[in-house]
């Protein structure tokens, strides 16, 4: 199975201090949800990893972040694409859960409902606590300099990243390197 997982915010979408609380709020990157098409399209299934603590702060409430994907799924269908599932931590940093990145336990989920190992799996976020939780079950790290990556941009990355990240200008680049890899292999 050929399978990439997404970070949301800063990834996939604008990111925002102040948390995306609903689906008028959410943005597109530019060419984010074209890549994820592209990805579709070249045989590949996408997830979404996604920490969502503004659940846990009561910031918003579950139908705000239903109302959220399904914009995003909808915009993506436009375009040809496709979610195929969407995994979310709703706790707070406080509440010392295992599934909030950079702890590994929505890759586990992921991992477990494939029914795959997620060794060697390309996974893309924009900070290194997407990239953290990735490594620690085998997948592949991918930094996109957009969202909290933009601070990135120009500047070796800091070792709280794992030492193996590849760096992205944005998801379309990192799509492009992905493509063009699986070129090469055949």
């Amino acid at each position: 199975m050929k399978l990439v997982i997404l970070d949301r915010d800063g990834t996939i979408n604008v990111d925002s201090v102040d948390y995306i609380k609903s689906a008028d709020e959410w943005q597109p990157l530019p060419g984010a949800l074209e890549a994820i098409a592209r990805l579709n399209h070249a045989g590949w299934h996408v997830v979404v990893a996604s920490n969502q603590s503004g659940l846990g702060r009561g910031l918003f409430e579950v139908s705000e972040l239903n109302d959220i994907h399904a914009k995003m799924l909808q915009q993506l269908a436009d375009l040809g694409g496709r979610l195929d599932a969407i995994f979310y931590c709703p706790h707070a940093p406080d509440d010392a859960c295992q599934c909030r990145k950079p702890a590994s336990g929505l890759f586990e989920q992921i991992g477990e409902r494939y029914g795959i190992h997620l060794k060697g799996v390309p996974a893309v976020g924009d900070s290194a606590r997407d990239l953290v939780a990735a490594v620690a079950v085998g997948c592949e790290p991918h930094l996109v300099l957009t969202g909290k990556g933009e601070a990135h941009r120009g500047h070796p990355l800091p070792d709280t990243f794992p030492a193996q990240t590849t760096v992205h200008a944005d998801l379309s680049a990192f799509v492009d390197h992905l493509l063009a890899r699986e070129t090469e292999a055949n």
